[in-house]
């Protein structure tokens, strides 16, 4: 996909003499001034239509920074310091985008952002308790339905029986029904064979009253069973109303966020990156931000998603953003920034673009939509979850959920889905995207692919799930993984030098202990496995080394610890295990021969008896150079 040329990019001018205007931006320029100075200005909204909504927007705002005080701060308290040290230290550095004049106190856009991250972070987190309950709910009610459906098979069977019996009896005759009338005291050698029809047909009625006994309970276990399915029901529509309601309450809280906390909101979380990649990462945030602040130095306010959905019922002030071909771009419009148009988003948008560039830097965990890591679907997913839309979290699952967007209308904030859909970003402009990578371990800033197809979240889903795209020949797996290596590979990754590698990089995987995310995933499987067969937890002793820690293991143990920046425990993919591991020959170490394959662990050659240097103990993610 060639890079979009919507002629008015959200984001800050490039440096040097602005371009030439279109002759249709220069059409839409004159427009959106003659409409201010009929005094429509693009920066202001009519009150007959918004003022309500702007009343209840700044109610809900100033409830927000109310929030900073009092009970608030224990609120705050609740994510845990380790969670807030980082975020408040990059607010800190971050460069502050409000209009000047836009916050009374310095330093409120950012406490307001810490507030808001940890709202919309408990909202997201409670939704999505609320969707595990909701499939739940939906499973009790499929066993309930099913219990039903038995039930009332059972009751029309035993209701054929008690039917087809009476039919039977009302044909018969008066002797067939009552055999004993059959005596006659003239013919003595029949009453044996009387008496034992009668005793055929008191045992045929005794079975037609069972039948009957059993039909009126299968009737009484149907209406139970009915009953089942409408309490089953009722609890799962109270579940998915209640999670619809959260989420609308998410969105709205999104929208609320207004353009100075959106901007200081995008610089909490990052994580520095290593070389080239930490430099991109800034820019696209630095672009970010500053295009925000130019918004609100022009006091232009983006609308929520609905009202920008359909280009020809825009908001007063506002007009339609068109393409090279000058097609309407359903989703964005254009507004009047200075002498100059520019492209408005939804601030939804807006929430979910600096809630995944806030990620920048965290790791890439196969699986993960967070906290500790993300692979590129959940990172999307994620995002937006934060804006107040719920997407499957899986690229192929959000190409086939929302609606496709020609490669000519591309804008910030779509889903950039690749690989056949097994790989999905989200697009920041300037030809780049923010995703997590299973080729660098890493979220982060990276070039718009060549065969990238993309979808807009914020204007009406397909009636159909879009079709799946063809087959890629890149031989790449989910989210960029590379195609597996024929050997053993360099355990080098994310740029970082060995032990030089930062600890929100990595995943925790026990107390004071932490690997690679894709090792830790493995490690966590083999831990489960290991303690279901030995009825204990698997015992590690050491897991990732930084430089610090290698250089002071080597100059205790200089005989057995690798010299200082060689070790593979300074790439974060070693492990030293103990608990009879540590022992050739042990029940545990055999265990783990045989099995700790299956998780992704391996023995090296040179640590398995009889090699190089026997550590029975250490193992190793993969086959490690």
């Amino acid at each position: 996909m060639p890079a979009p040329r919507t002629p008015a990019p959200p984001g800050t001018p490039a440096a040097g003499p602005r371009r030439e205007l279109t002759a249709r931006e220069a059409e839409a320029l004159r427009a959106l001034l003659a409409a201010r100075a009929a005094g429509r200005p693009g920066t202001k909204r009519p009150a007959t239509r918004t003022g309500s909504r702007r009343r209840k927007r700044t109610a809900r705002r100033r409830t927000l920074r109310a929030r900073l005080r009092g009970p608030w701060r224990t609120r705050l308290l609740v994510v845990g310091l380790a969670t807030l040290l980082v975020p408040a230290l990059s607010v800190l550095l971050a460069p502050t985008t409000s209009a000047p004049g836009s916050a009374s106190v310095a330093g409120d856009p950012a406490r307001l952002a810490l507030a808001a991250r940890s709202t919309l972070l408990q909202d997201a987190d409670a939704y999505r308790r609320l969707q595990a309950e909701i499939g739940a709910r939906r499973a009790q009610l499929t066993d309930a339905t099913a219990a039903a459906q038995a039930a009332r098979a059972a009751v029309a069977a035993e209701r054929g029986t008690v039917g087809a019996a009476a039919a039977d009896l009302y044909r018969a005759p008066a002797t067939g029904r009552m055999p004993v009338l059959a005596l006659d005291a003239d013919a003595p050698g029949t009453t044996s064979g009387v008496l034992y029809l009668q005793a055929l047909a008191d045992r045929a009625d005794g079975d037609r009253e069972a039948a009957v006994v059993r039909a009126r309970r299968a009737a009484a276990t149907a209406e139970a069973a009915e009953e089942r399915v409408a309490t089953a029901q009722a609890a799962l529509d109270g579940a998915t109303a209640q999670a619809r309601t959260l989420l609308a309450g998410v969105r709205e809280t999104a929208g609320d966020l207004g353009l100075d906390v959106a901007a200081q909101l995008a610089a909490l979380d990052t994580v520095p990156a290593a070389g080239e990649q930490q430099a991109r990462n800034a820019a696209a945030l630095q672009r970010w931000q500053a295009s925000l602040a130019e918004l609100a130095s022009a006091g232009i306010e983006p609308p929520p998603a609905a009202e920008l959905a359909d280009p020809t019922r825009l908001p007063d002030g506002f007009s339609p953003a068109l393409d090279a071909a000058g097609q309407a771009v359903p989703g964005v419009a254009w507004a009047v920034a200075g002498n100059h148009p520019v492209t408005v988003l939804p601030a939804e948008t807006v929430a979910a673009v600096s809630s995944a560039l806030s990620l920048a830097g965290r790791p890439y965990a196969p699986g993960a939509a967070g906290p500790d890591g993300f692979d590129c679907g959940g990172l999307t997913a994620a995002a937006w979850l934060l804006a107040g839309y719920d997407l499957p979290a899986t690229a192929a699952g959000q190409w086939a959920s929302a609606a496709v967007v020609p490669a000519t209308q591309l804008q910030v904030g779509d889903l950039v889905v690749s690989d056949g859909g097994s790989d999905v970003g989200l697009y920041l402009g300037e030809g780049e995207v923010l995703g997590a990578s299973a080729a660098t371990y890493r979220v982060g800033v990276r070039p718009l692919p060549d065969d990238a197809r993309a979808v807009r979240v914020t204007v009406p889903a397909p009636a159909q799930p879009n079709a799946p795209l063809p087959a890629t020949a890149s031989g790449r797996g989910a989210c960029g993984a590379p195609p597996p290596p024929a050997g053993p590979v360099s355990p080098a990754w994310g740029g970082w030098g060995n032990g030089r590698i930062p600890v929100e990089a990595l995943c925790p995987i026990a107390r004071g202990h932490a690997l690679r995310c894709d090792a830790a995933a493995g490690y966590a499987a083999l831990a489960a496995a290991y303690e279901a067969q030995f009825d204990r937890p698997l015992c590690i002793t050491d897991s990732y080394r930084s430089m610090t820690a290698q250089v002071d293991a080597f100059r205790r143990k200089p005989a057995l610890a690798a010299v200082p920046g060689t070790s593979n425990h300074g790439w974060a993919l070693a492990v030293d295990l103990c608990g009879g591991i540590n022992v050739a020959g042990t029940p545990q170490w055999r265990w783990m021969t045989e099995n700790a394959g299956r998780f992704g662990f391996v023995n090296p050659d040179w640590a398995r008896p009889g090699g190089e240097k026997p550590e029975p103990w250490h193992w190793e993610f993969g086959t490690l150079l």
